[in-house]
């Protein structure tokens, strides 16, 4: 087992002036030193409210979907949608396959647990692989695990576990877990605290972390901790503590997530090799009490603050730059699906940094768990809900 290290006490990052920063990965689209550049400072100010003229309409593909959590788009048309109790769908242009697909491994469905992330191998239609990130049962409770596939004429065969955490517990929260592969071919798999907070800051500990993992769950050479002793190789970042988005840039190719604070705090992040995002010794949130987290610094030195925050909290859920034709007026847009929001978030960008926002279906449809550009350029939706809906944004005239 690797040795545990401790959470580094907050009064000594301020004496050290900050952390360390191992060096950075070897062809990674932006450095350490560019996104503490970009992600210094509280980020306080209100972001303008953006307005535009594009029309759209709602379209329903299926319904009677339980708490769907992610989607996927196979070749041939279909999208693939996971529910959380631990079902896998098939949905086409016919609508909902009242079928599951056969073969999902067992899951932990409990609380925010169950079956959650689902993508597809850069060269799925080569290889056919699909990943699937879930909340795992194991000794002592569950714990967010990453496993592949194929699908077959029966379901999913040639099942695989690529990535499991080895502490589990009985809690029912904050399991991440978003997946996306960056232009390498390098998987990235979010997980979160697990509701212990001083988790994202062990480095000999999975939770609330973003993994960094070779399509078969292999360790890349250049993983920022990779010959650091006691710390888990897989980490590429620290100091999470949901994050539920996660999206590859399409023009730098960089890795931005978003995660959920506790009361306040909601953010969005780049990347960057090694970096501390701050979790729990940093934070715009509060204590559902009201009272402060920690010791109430909102930033500190070494830490890398929020891009853009969100407080009061929108509970954010799916992410996906928007690059189609359909809606011309979105294009280099980021979308963001909320739960407690119950909106779409449209962000617009100025390279790097978030200048504007509209929210768009304000509690029309509900709680927005994911987001997805599809194939097709238009916008796709999942709602989390009992009676949970996959819907498509689509131009109206």
């Amino acid at each position: 087992m690797a040795m545990r290290i401790p959470a580094i006490p907050l009064l000594s990052l301020l004496l050290l002036g900050g952390v360390f920063v191992p060096a950075a990965v070897g062809a990674y689209p932006v450095s350490p030193e560019t996104v503490m550049s970009l992600q210094q400072g509280d980020h306080a100010q209100a972001l303008p409210r953006a307005k535009s003229q594009q029309r759209f309409r709602v379209v329903t593909l299926a319904s009677g979907l339980e708490h769907p959590w992610g989607m996927a788009f196979l070749p041939d048309g279909t999208i693939l949608v996971t529910e959380r109790p631990g079902r896998l769908r098939r949905v086409t242009e016919q609508g909902l396959d009242p079928q599951p697909i056969a073969g999902v491994p067992e899951v932990f469905a409990r609380g925010q647990g169950g079956l959650l992330d689902i993508a597809l191998h850069p060269n799925y239609a080569e290889n056919g692989w699909i990943y699937l990130s879930y909340a795992a049962p194991g000794p002592g409770g569950g714990g967010t695990r990453v496993a592949r596939a194929r699908l077959g004429e029966k379901g999913l065969q040639d099942l695989e576990v690529i990535f499991d955490m080895e502490r589990k517990t009985p809690a029912q929260q904050h399991f991440g877990s978003r997946l996306a592969f960056d232009e390498e071919g390098f998987l990235y798999i979010s997980t979160g605290d697990r509701g212990e907070r001083d988790r994202a800051q062990d480095l000999g500990d999975a939770a609330g972390k973003v993994l960094r993992v070779t399509d078969t769950g292999g360790i890349p050479a250049d993983n920022p901790f990779v010959n650091q002793a006691g710390a888990l190789p897989q980490i590429f970042t620290y100091g999470h503590r949901n994050i539920q988005g996660m999206a590859r840039h399409p023009d730098t190719g960089a890795i931005w997530t978003h995660e959920h604070g506790p009361q306040g705090g909601d953010e969005i992040n780049i990347l960057a090799p090694g970096i501390n995002y701050g979790w729990p010794l940093i934070t715009h949130g509060r204590e559902y009490s009201g009272e402060p987290v920690g010791q109430g610094l909102a930033a500190a030195p070494g830490l890398a603050s929020p891009l853009l925050h969100w407080t009061p909290s929108i509970a954010p859920s799916g992410m996906t730059f928007y690059t189609g034709e359909a809606f011309p007026e979105w294009r280099g847009n980021l979308f963001v699906g909320a739960l407690a929001g119950q909106h779409l978030a449209r962000l617009v960008l100025d390279g790097d940094r978030v200048v504007a926002e509209e929210r768009l279906l304000e509690g029309a449809v509900g709680r927005i768990r994911d987001v997805r550009q599809g194939p097709d350029g238009l916008l796709y939706l999942l709602t989390d809900a009992p009676n949970g809906s996959l819907l498509r944004l689509q131009p109206s005239s």
